[in-house]
């Protein structure tokens, strides 16, 4: 009976997860698209919720590092996955409220691998070195890559139409941006919903509720309906710091690139089962576009902060997810 409230308690929480990546990271597909209005802001958001949702259904390979990669799955108990997506809730909650853009990813891998090494007594032999390596090399190369990516592509674009006439030009990437918003949704869901359903899966392997590591359709449709009811709420705060503090987006061909340098980093890292920060892609990107213009464009300040709650989520996440853990033991001391 207890480990079956805990499974419930878990899914809850696993699903809460889902719908805090959802409005948190809801700015990293519709904030450039807002900025440069090519999408009003609820156009941008319903079809951020309806191809979150499509996507986060096609894949399933990001599930499988989250759930298997981190943490050895003999050592995982329901307490510490409890405890450990508890702690990426809390530090995701935490970053929306100053507005910060942290990686919802990083946060519940921070959370697994705080509380596993606090349950061990620091035993680092439980971590699984292979997906950690994974992730921490997605983790690098992934906004540097979306960087590079946006700028290059404003490069193309840029000399693909530099003779034809502004407006014309205009137009057709104020059009062509709603295809590449849609691109970077789409992708978003395909790998951050997997994050949940990675949890609700090893959970519900640990508790005997299955008997080999398989998602199950009702939690890739659990959770694909979480994270796009996430969206739909929405991430302002956020977004008014990717779309406008940290630099100015106001052409749609700037948006275009980063959005399409974008999507592109995510489904690469999807399809190869990495589980990255789909908000690191999308600054990256961002940044890259407006840096291609003129380095002076962006706001370096912002971006440093930002660059601080990437550096904090591991440890941050780690020790909610610990406190967390804690509070559990003691009212549970089972």
């Amino acid at each position: 009976m207890y480990d079956s409230y805990l499974l419930i308690l878990i899914i809850a929480a696993a699903l809460m997860y889902d719908f805090v990546n959802g409005f948190h990271d809801a700015a990293n597909a519709i904030a450039t698209t807002v900025a440069t209005h090519a999408l009003s802001p609820r156009k941008a958001i319903i079809m951020a919720r309806t191809l979150n949702f499509v996507g986060a259904l096609v894949h399933t390979a990001v599930a499988y590092t989250i759930g298997k990669g981190v943490v050895d799955s003999q050592f995982i108990t329901l307490p510490m996955l409890l405890a450990a997506t508890m702690g990426a809730v809390l530090w995701g909650y935490f970053t929306w409220y100053f507005g910060l853009p942290s990686s919802s990813t990083h946060a519940l891998v921070g959370g697994l691998m705080g509380v596993a090494l606090y349950a061990s007594s620091f035993d680092f032999s439980i971590l699984m070195a292979k997906g950690i390596k994974k992730i921490l090399f997605a983790m690098v190369v992934s906004p540097v890559s979306g960087l590079i990516g946006g700028a290059l592509l404003l490069f193309i674009f840029s000399w693909a139409v530099w003779r034809s006439p502004y407006r014309k030009s205009a137009l057709f990437f104020k059009r062509l941006q709603v295809v590449s918003a849609a691109f970077v949704a789409f992708t978003h869901g395909m790998n951050d919903a997997q994050n949940a359903m990675g949890i609700i899966t090893i959970a519900l392997l640990t508790a005997g509720s299955i008997d080999h590591f398989h998602v199950p359709f009702w939690v890739r449709f659990a959770s694909a309906f979480m994270i796009g009811l996430g969206t739909s709420v929405g991430g302002w705060r956020i977004m008014k710091t990717m779309g406008r503090k940290m630099t100015h987006l106001h052409e749609p061909i700037d948006g275009c690139a980063a959005e399409t340098a974008a999507g592109t980093v995510i489904l690469v890292a999807s399809l190869a089962g990495a589980p990255i920060s789909t908000t690191q892609v999308a600054t990256g990107a961002i940044a890259g576009g407006a840096m291609a213009r003129r380095l002076g464009n962006v706001n370096y300040r912002i971006i440093g902060n930002i660059l601080l709650a990437w550096v904090f989520t591991f440890p941050g996440a780690g020790l909610f997810g610990i406190f967390t853990y804690l509070i559990i033991k003691l009212v549970c001391p089972h």
